[in-house]
């Protein structure tokens, strides 16, 4: 009965801080939102509240942080638990990373828009990338709430497109700046916001690879999309 009460409780505890992961995806997917839409309109108050609420989102990763750390000294999970709370450790950290670089697109926003300049450019890629960056954070939320790692390869595949959405942006970013160089600043400044974005995507993959690891005990970080789906389909 007492190592019954004790799997009871390290359940109850998981239980408790998958939820608190859940919690701070759903902040990060609003930072996102929030990030890209001060930037596509020039919202400067709703982007001072993105750089506002990115201690939120740190302060979540402190405290699940804080929380894994007791799981496993208290309970002295092993194998296949143990791995649970490793990766959701590491799963914290890429939703804090994802929620700086929304912070990083909300500072961008004052510096564009603040700037007094005669013409702001259009955001229409960036709101695209940032859309399918948002529906692969989903995906990666959804699968880690679920532990099914059956989403995993379609969220690798949805990063590639994000990284070719990328390298066009950053095509046409170059083309501009050669035909006005007047401008490269600001064109500067739009790259740095597509390069965020991007970077996002990647953070999102990194989560759907880690529900892979919870669930099937392999690690399928920097192999191919094939690989994953071999995995992710045992």
């Amino acid at each position: 009965m007492g190592q019954e009460h004790i799997y009871k409780q390290f359940d109850a505890d998981l239980e408790a801080v998958r939820s608190r992961v859940l919690q701070m995806g759903g902040l990060v997917e609003e930072q996102i939102a929030f990030a890209v839409e001060a930037l596509s309109t020039g919202n400067i108050q709703l982007a001072e509240q993105v750089i506002a609420n990115d201690h939120r989102v740190n302060a979540l990763e402190v405290g699940i942080d804080e929380d894994c750390i007791l799981i496993i000294a208290r309970r002295q999970p092993t194998a296949s638990d143990l791995r649970i709370v490793m990766m959701i450790v590491k799963t914290i950290t890429d939703l804090e990373r994802i929620g700086d670089e929304a912070a990083k697109i909300a500072r961008m926003t004052k510096r564009v828009h603040e700037s007094n300049r005669i013409a702001t450019p259009r955001f229409t890629e960036i709101k695209y990338m940032s859309g399918q960056v948002l529906e692969m954070l989903r995906k990666a939320l959804d699968a880690f709430a679920r532990l099914d790692p059956s989403a995993a390869a379609q969220i690798a595949r949805q990063d590639m497109e994000v990284d070719e959405e990328f390298r066009l942006v950053l095509r046409h970013l170059i083309t501009y700046m050669m035909e006005d160089p007047r401008n490269i600043s600001m064109f500067l400044e739009i790259l740095f916001a597509a390069k965020a974005v991007e970077r996002m995507g990647d953070h999102a993959k990194n989560m759907a690879e880690y529900v892979v690891y919870m669930v099937k005990g392999k690690d399928v970080r920097h192999t191919s999309v094939e690989e994953i789906e071999r995995e992710a389909s045992k």
